[in-house]
Formats: C-alpha cells, structure tokens, sequence
C-alpha cells in the first residue's frame, strides 16, 4: 500500500493534559494516544506526496479510514512545518494544552443531506482541538447558527470532547492543514483536492453545499469536475446567497449556496450578520431536502 507508518511522533516538548479529557499529549498529537475524536493510529499509513495521497484516498472504502488517512498526511512539507510550529510555539492563552498539530478531518453526520465547505483549519481552533471550526470564533458564529436551525445539538463548540453532534450535515474543508496566512498554494491545494474528491464520492446522499467564501467556492467547482460532475461553464460566480446546480455522474442535482466567510473580519464589520447567515442556512437546507 502506498504510505509509510513513519513519522507519527509528537514534536512537543512537554506533554500536556487535554481540557476536558485530561491525559497527557505531545504536540503534535500521535495517533492513537487517545484524543478524542482520533480516527488513526500507529498503524495508519502515512502519504507524503500527492501520488501517495491519491492512492490511498482511492483505497479508503468508507469515511473513516479516509479521515484517518487524512490526519496524518505529510505531503506538503511546509503545511506539516507551518501545522507542527504553531502546535509547539502555540498561543498564549493556550500554552497549557497539547496542540493537535495534524491534518483535521471532516465532521459531522456521515449521510449528510447538507455539506459545509469552508477554506482550511485556523492554526489555533482546529489546528489546537483536532476538529473542524472548534475553539475559535468563526466556529462560534457557525455552530451557533446551525443550532438555530436545529442542525447542531447544541450552539458552541470549544473542543472535540465537547458532545456536539451534527444532524443531516457535515464539515468538510478543501485544504485540511492550517496554512500560513490562511493561504494555501496552489499545489498544496490540489493535492489535498485528492481527499475531498473521495470524500464526496462516499457521500452520495448530500444534495446541497453550503460554501462558506469565494476560495471554497472556486475549490469545490474544481473538486466536482475533477469527479466527473456537470458544472455549468461559465463556472458560476460567488456572491452571498449566489445558488448554482451541479449534477453529480449518476445525475444527482447537487444545490451549491453561496455565504460570505464566518470569519472575525467579515462577522466584525458586519459583511456577515446572524441573520444573512441564517437566511443562507435555512436556503441551503432547503435546497438539501427538496423533494
């Protein structure tokens, strides 16, 4: 099988409890420690390249050896220097936790009507707690909304032992790493494509994206015709509440719904409010459970 079981050790210094679990973790976090929500372990083979990532994501026969195959890719080196550097330096407010300092792996329900696509994990929320939108403030602004929709069990999400559960969703972003900047490379975006055109490929009961800026947009307009999907040409354009129909190989109709970023700069100004968020939610669950 394409990948290594190598290069599995954690890199910190000192090992830490985890808020609520307790235990001791290095960071980054070796598979199978025992971090909750831990999909991999000892035994998981490592990609480090896209050739590897691309055999491998072909070979996973369900979603969770995918998100354990995932977690521990090691194909673009500075993601893994940039992901295992902050889980180390870490910030402030959080040098007494581990860092989870790996890939993060999709989240949510695992026959989703409704997908959420955002860009990439923030080095301290996913990048810190090992799950998607968890520990930050976009996450805040997300779950939150997805509770009043009723499609979260509960509003916060603060770290992956927390009891959240998705209902009839799922999280899945294009770059899986925390990146520099909040900006992946080219290269280092198609190549984790490799994992999210297998991911959609194992989800075939979704029929709406809900896609969280114009990079997941572009990103996923390229993931869904590299999977053999129809995309209207011209590629439809982003926008807030922007709709477009896609139409997976078997014919499916597949609604995409344009939102403005959960992020603090657009949620600070007001380019997003709670009620433009919840308006594109309710749009894309609708689309999600038509008839």
């Amino acid at each position: 099988m394409a990948g290594t079981t190598t290069g599995h050790e954690g890199t910190g210094a000192t090992a830490l409890p985890h808020p609520r679990v307790g235990g001791r973790f290095a960071s980054p976090v070796p598979p199978g420690t025992g971090w909750p929500g831990d999909l991999a372990d000892a035994t998981t083979p490592v990609a480090t390249s896209a050739d590897e990532v691309a055999a491998l994501a072909a070979a996973a026969p369900d979603l969770a050896t995918l998100g354990a195959a995932s977690s521990v890719c090691r194909a673009c080196p500075r993601l893994v220097a940039w992901r295992e550097q902050v889980a180390v330096t870490k910030r402030r407010a959080f040098a007494d936790q581990p860092y989870w300092g790996r890939p993060v792996p999709s989240f949510g329900d695992d026959a989703p009507r409704l997908l959420v696509v955002g860009l990439a994990p923030a080095a301290h929320g996913g990048n810190r707690t090992g799950r998607m939108f968890t520990g930050d403030r976009s996450g805040d602004w997300i779950f939150a909304a997805l509770h009043r929709a009723g499609l979260a069990s509960q509003p916060a999400s603060t770290d992956a032992a927390d009891g959240l559960e998705l209902r009839g969703v799922r999280m899945l972003a294009p770059v899986r790493c925390a990146p520099p900047d909040n900006a992946p490379l080219p290269a280092e975006r198609d190549t984790c494509h490799l994992w999210l055109r297998r991911e959609l490929a194992l989800l075939p009961d979704a029929r709406a994206v809900l896609v969280l800026g114009a990079f997941g947009w572009t990103t996923f307009l390229a993931a869904a015709r590299a999977s053999g999907w129809s995309v209207p040409r011209p590629a439809p354009r982003f926008g807030h509440g922007a709709e477009a129909v896609l139409h997976r190989a078997d014919g499916a109709a597949v609604t995409l719904v344009g939102c403005y970023h959960v992020s603090q700069h657009n949620t600070q100004t007001g380019r997003l409010t709670e009620a433009m968020l919840d308006a594109a939610i309710a749009q894309a669950w609708a689309a999600a459970t038509r008839a």
